[in-house]
């Protein structure tokens, strides 16, 4: 029986721990009940499962799906998306096909369950915690370990509580919720923390709601965010045919939490994240003449029934503002055919709206990008810049409710100042039909399985062994909060090359530096200098395999997201830290630095750098796990895996 005291999060980690102990700073292991990939991350994610050796999945659940790379404009994503239905079929995972749904969306309706674990290749995998499920996104490698029977390891997180109160008022949604969260925390505040949801007000907030709310969680560069499981949930799961996946559970009376912030839900506002970040948060009544040019309503963030069928509702018998274009993608083939089942569809396209597929499209750049230092509003939960496609375009990211209106009178426009919709009631039932996902090959039939693989499927980059002592140039030298599209871009030019590292190379850090790639080739091996906030936003782990390729040793950083720090130790590159962030001023692009102590500083925590081309010397922070430092004593975690295999 588990003792008293307890928040959710942590009766979940409980249950599932295999190493480590429940206090900070120590590091812990965790069994993972299930799994879930993307095409834009698997590919290299089930590449890294083959080369770890290990023929079947050991999860209760994998699922691989295919939501991100389905713009078929060449044969790379066609051939990706082959391997990914033969590879799953064969080490016992589930594919989702192309059409039936963004991951997160489908997951939450048809798999994730509360108090189970899941991890998945891709940094918005918390939308599970608005069902009860302590979900967490994770590099791809993290991952394949993963399904391979491995534990997952984090540090210890701390506890933080959003107590809501009250109940959001008409035309005022979960969208305004995160966005006020994000307003308070900013996109630093949650790292470390698991952020719980508590209180009279979770009683008001629908599943879907709640899912938002965790999705949008990862902006605030938290472990994850999670709801209890209650009979919202019960009632949710029943509608799905999945009544037997409940249990009810939520923290103890007195659980003791790190850090409480009380939210009233009845005096929010609708709310705008301002370009170009989640946390630049303002009151849509403030934005009233910012003239609108584009409405982009879906992804991961907004696109459940509800959603939906309340932009169906603002839009009907109306017509979308001829000076705005406006695309929906709904989140699932679910959705979708509810939708077109109930004519919702109808007076959405009636209004004048663009049907996209179900699947991520333009929240990661895969089309509908922006006209020219145009005004994009998307119920989305990124706007870095250049992230939509258009380098010089502004997004703003709202509530499906906000951008609804926003289309028809075409500037930005406070829902709650017209006539509010009636809510939308949650389904009885829901359209229940999972013909799209391909069940796998039963374990006496793997063998006969084969796998086929494209030309546009190269081999993983390998590490250098650390030495105590290296000198390396500064390739690079960037400021705070670079994020991971910074670091490796998305987009439809990029993202078909996901599975060939040497020419996704060709666009590495273009945002900050488009001579990099060949700089860091010529080079051979060098140092990138980062500031606050190093590589916040996607857990993709190519922003690791790629500086990998190009030769980068060591990042030196004020400080790092959790997902990103532990993708560079996944591919053997030191993350180290400045003692004194202002040290940073003391290196520029260009300068040769020496580290010292580096095997020793795995252990003891610090190395010492000295600027060659100044004589500055400068301490540095070595902070890593006993197992991370084995991991990059082995040349990266593949290699580490491996060993311990063998051993």
């Amino acid at each position: 029986m588990l003792s008293m005291g307890q928040t959710l999060a942590q009766k979940i980690i409980a249950a599932h721990l295999v190493e480590g102990e429940m206090r900070p700073g120590c590091e812990i292991g965790l069994r993972i009940d299930q799994t879930l990939t993307q095409d834009a991350t698997g590919t290299m994610a089930y590449l890294e499962f083959e080369a770890i050796g290990i023929p079947r999945v050991q999860t209760e659940l994998s699922v691989a799906y295919v939501d991100h790379n389905t713009l078929q404009n060449g044969f790379m994503n066609a051939d990706d998306h082959r391997y990914l239905r033969t590879v799953a079929k064969k080490i016992g995972v589930h594919y989702s096909r192309p059409g039936n749904g963004i991951c997160h969306q489908v997951h939450l309706e048809r798999f994730a369950r509360p108090g189970k674990t899941l991890i998945g290749s891709d940094s918005h995998t918390p939308t599970a915690g608005g069902i009860g499920c302590l979900a967490i996104g994770a590099g791809g490698l993290d991952v394949a370990v993963a399904m391979g029977g491995g534990a997952y390891y984090i540090p210890y997180p701390r506890a933080a509580l959003v107590r809501l109160s009250g109940a959001l008022r008409p035309m005022v949604s979960a969208k305004d919720v995160i966005l006020a969260v994000l307003r308070i925390l900013t996109v630093k505040g949650g790292v470390g923390k698991i952020i719980e949801y508590g209180g009279e007000g979770v009683k008001s907030l629908s599943v879907p709601q709640r899912a938002t709310i965790t999705n949008m969680g990862a902006e605030l560069g938290a472990t994850t965010s999670i709801f209890p499981s209650d009979e919202t949930t019960h009632a949710f799961l029943k509608a799905q045919g999945r009544e037997a996946d409940y249990i009810p559970l939520s923290a103890d009376p007195d659980a003791v939490y790190d850090e409480v912030i009380d939210l009233d839900l009845s005096t929010l506002e609708p709310l705008a994240a301002c370009p170009h970040s989640p946390d630049n948060v303002k009151p849509v009544r403030s934005l009233a003449m910012t003239k609108v040019d584009q409405v982009c309503i879906g992804s991961c963030t907004n696109s459940s029934y509800t959603d939906l069928m309340t932009v169906a509702e603002i839009l009907r018998g109306k017509t979308v503002c001829p000076e705005v274009s406006l695309a929906i993608a709904p989140g699932s083939r679910q959705v979708l055919t509810m939708l077109s089942a109930n004519g919702a569809l109808t007076a959405l396209l009636d209004a004048g709206a663009r049907i996209l597929e179900s699947a991520c499209g333009p929240c990661i750049g895969m089309g509908q990008s922006p006209n020219s230092a145009g005004v994009s509003l998307r119920t989305f939960n990124r706007n870095f810049e250049g992230r939509s496609g258009t380098r010089d375009a502004g997004v703003y990211l709202v509530s499906p409710e906000t951008a609804a209106v926003s289309c028809l009178t075409g500037y930005l426009t406070d829902p709650t100042t017209v006539p509010a919709v009636p809510p939308v009631p949650m389904p009885e039932t829901f359209f229940l039909n999972d013909n799209m996902v391909d069940a796998p090959a039963p374990a006496d039939e793997a063998a006969s399985v084969e796998i086929l693989r494209g030309p546009n499927i190269k081999p993983l980059p390998t590490a250098q062994p650390l030495t105590d002592g290296m000198s390396l140039p500064c390739l690079l030298k960037v400021g705070d909060n670079i994020t991971t599209d910074h670091i490796m871009p998305a987009g439809g030019k990029i993202l078909p090359y996901r599975s060939n590292i040497p020419h996704l190379a060709n666009f590495c850090f273009e945002v900050c530096d488009p001579d990099f790639p060949k700089r860091a080739l010529a080079a051979g091996s060098g140092v990138i200098v980062g500031g606050a906030n190093y590589g916040q936003g996607s857990s993709r782990e190519h922003a690791a395999l790629v500086p990998l390729y190009l030769g980068v040793r060591a990042v030196i950083a004020a400080s790092f997201a959790r997902i990103h720090k532990a993708n560079l130790v996944n591919a053997g590159i030191l993350p180290l830290e400045f003692a004194n962030p202002s040290d940073q001023e003391k290196i520029s692009l260009g300068d040769t630095l020496t580290l010292s102590g580096v095997l020793e500083g795995l252990t003891s925590g610090t190395v010492t750098l000295t600027n060659q081309t100044t004589g500055a010397v400068i301490p540095l922070i070595c902070g890593v796990s006993e197992r991370q430092a084995g991991i990059l004593r082995a040349g990266g975690l593949l290699a580490y895996t491996r060993q311990n295999a063998e051993g």
